[in-house]
């Protein structure tokens, strides 16, 4: 499956044909400022995700999200799956097998642990090994998810938007690899 990107000004039009562009089974990602977020659509433009902490501080199991919802102001991609040992209705069937687990971990049972566990039978989270080789990553990741908890329906604050540019800096550039290396 080629990579799809749907950008968060897409209008709601886009939106629909894109639903419809989306092949059931799909690993999606969005990104927020300093993590990820994923989920496995599931059809209809509804997505199985681990809803975590994501914007709420109550815990929340996994469950179906509107692909809109999903998004939450966000672009929207397609990860490719080179490695995906089950099928797309395999993968949508381990999904909805999960629905109202309530067992989040940041570190060891998050949203991309789930969707890698549903295409891959194993659960995987790269961006936390990546914060745990690199500690610059790891603790911009944490301020930007505690600045998503303090204040998810507001206009972003200096702070905030702070941590999404100084998280995208590390991700793109290697000198905080060097000094964490020191």
């Amino acid at each position: 499956m080629n990579t799809l990107l749907i950008d968060r000004h897409a209008t709601s039009q886009m939106w629909e044909q894109a639903a419809h562009a989306i092949q059931p089974g799909a690993h999606l990602v969005s990104d927020r400022d300093g993590y990820t977020h994923h989920g496995i659509y599931v059809g209809n433009g509804l997505v199985i995700h681990y809803g975590g902490f994501h914007e709420s501080s109550a815990r929340r199991p996994v469950e179906y999200v509107a692909l809109r919802g999903f998004c939450a102001g966000r672009s929207v991609r397609v990860q490719p799956e080179p490695g995906a040992i089950y099928g797309a209705e395999e993968a949508v069937e381990r999904a909805k097998s999960r629905l109202g687990e309530d067992r989040y971990r940041l570190l060891t049972n998050n949203c991309e642990h789930f969707c890698t566990w549903c295409v891959r039978g194993v659960g995987r989270s790269e961006q936390v090994r990546r914060c745990l080789r690199n500690p610059w990553v790891g603790m911009t990741t944490l301020l930007a998810i505690s600045l998503g908890w303090y204040r998810p329906h507001r206009r972003p604050s200096r702070l905030r938007r702070y941590a999404g540019e100084l998280s995208r800096f590390i991700a793109t550039h290697s000198i905080p690899q060097a000094l964490a290396r020191a």
